[in-house]
């Protein structure tokens, strides 16, 4: 038997040089897979690499390694099985026709369309890394907080599209058909997703009314923290206990909101209670010296007040009042801390020191029995 005989040898209706064919198209494509993926990637990678980030290779490599792997993986098994075919024997059901066939060349054609869109999504993924990288490098905060909202806005175009490709070209809907139809049934979806709306026109509000930006700390409500990412839906903002709170966008248009972030002050309010043995020259001299330190702070402004405010129930109560300057947290409560403590210098070397809660109690002489 010679070669070209023993390659027409049939086994379950297919010959020896279509099992040939298929094990040539496995086993070549899985041992240059690693290096089709690498250059597919290294293509994609001049459309929309950045040469400026010396670790954005890296980034977009770890993004699209797996759905670029399984697309080549995808694409090799349905090479090499469309050199086989089913046995006659078996009347099975055609491709136009329900049965495993159908679901074969439906379900294959569906992953790798699958893998084609996982790849768009994951570069618009490395997309919004690359432009957060440049909006890193500027002091606008403006573009920190649009290109998040613009990163989802091409995510959900890219899932929308990949929907109807699917819909159209692997199920056979008609889309025209289909859009005339949400066309009729759109008031009931709109009633439906009522909240959803409110929360997404909330977001435009946000972004064009500019009532916050990305970094600010702002207040909602309860809610006090640092603003992270504005989404479609919802804000999320970090609050100083360092939990994530997510704030619905329609709740933030409708609730008053304390931008504390473009305030050019922080206000700082307390009273300092003395003993009433202390003297009205020693009250006199401790609000003056109190007011100078104020003054003088390198982190305070020439607004700061101090003042001999009123008789409390056991203590003689002094007003401080200063503004510390930026809105930053954490300048505030560094400034504070370092005026409380002279503060303290300023009371003892004064003579007199502070009160506390007292209640003194009387008792009448009882007369002998």
């Amino acid at each position: 038997m010679d070669l070209l005989q023993f390659l027409q040898l049939e086994f379950f209706e297919n010959t020896v040089k279509n099992y040939l064919i298929f094990s040539a198209i496995l086993i070549i494509g899985l041992l240059f897979k690693g290096k089709l993926s690498s250059f597919i990637r290294k293509w994609i990678y001049k459309i929309v690499g950045d040469s400026t980030n010396p670790d954005g290779k890296v980034e977009f490599d770890n993004l699209l390694k797996r759905p670029i792997s399984y697309f080549i993986l995808l694409i090799l098994l349905y090479f090499s099985f469309n050199s086989l075919s089913f046995p006659s024997s078996w009347n099975m059901a055609g491709i136009e026709e329900i049965g495993i066939k159908m679901i074969l060349e439906k379900g294959s054609s569906l992953l790798i369309v699958v893998t084609i869109f996982w790849t768009m999504l994951r570069s618009v993924e490395y997309l919004g890394i690359r432009l957060k990288h440049k909006a890193s490098l500027t002091e606008s905060r403006v573009d920190d907080q649009i290109i998040p909202f613009a990163i989802e806005i091409g995510r959900v175009l890219v899932i929308i599209f990949g929907i109807l490709i699917i819909l159209s070209n692997i199920f056979g809907v008609n889309i025209t058909a289909l859009a005339a139809g949400l066309g009729v049934g759109g008031v009931a979806v709109a009633l439906a997703s009522k909240e959803s709306l409110e929360n997404l026109l909330g977001s435009f509000t946000i972004f064009f009314d500019k009532p916050f930006q990305v970094g600010d700390i702002i207040t909602i409500g309860e809610i006090t923290g640092v603003v992270e990412k504005v989404g479609f839906r919802s804000t999320r903002v970090r609050t100083f206990d360092k939990s994530v709170v997510t704030v619905p966008n329609k709740n933030i248009i409708n609730t008053e909101l304390d931008n504390l972030g473009v305030r050019p002050v922080r206000r700082v309010k307390f009273y300092v209670g003395l003993l009433y043995s202390t003297s009205s020259d020693q009250i006199k001299n401790i609000v003056n010296e109190i007011q100078a330190l104020i003054d003088n702070h390198p982190n305070t402004d020439q607004e700061g007040r101090v003042r001999f405010m009123e008789f409390g129930d056991s203590s003689l109560n002094i007003m401080v009042l200063y503004f510390t300057k930026g809105p930053e947290w954490e300048s505030m409560i560094d400034t504070r801390q370092d005026i409380n403590f002279k503060i303290i210098e300023i009371v003892k070397k004064h003579g007199s020191d502070f009160a506390f809660p007292t209640r003194s109690l009387y008792f009448e002489n009882q007369p002998k029995s």
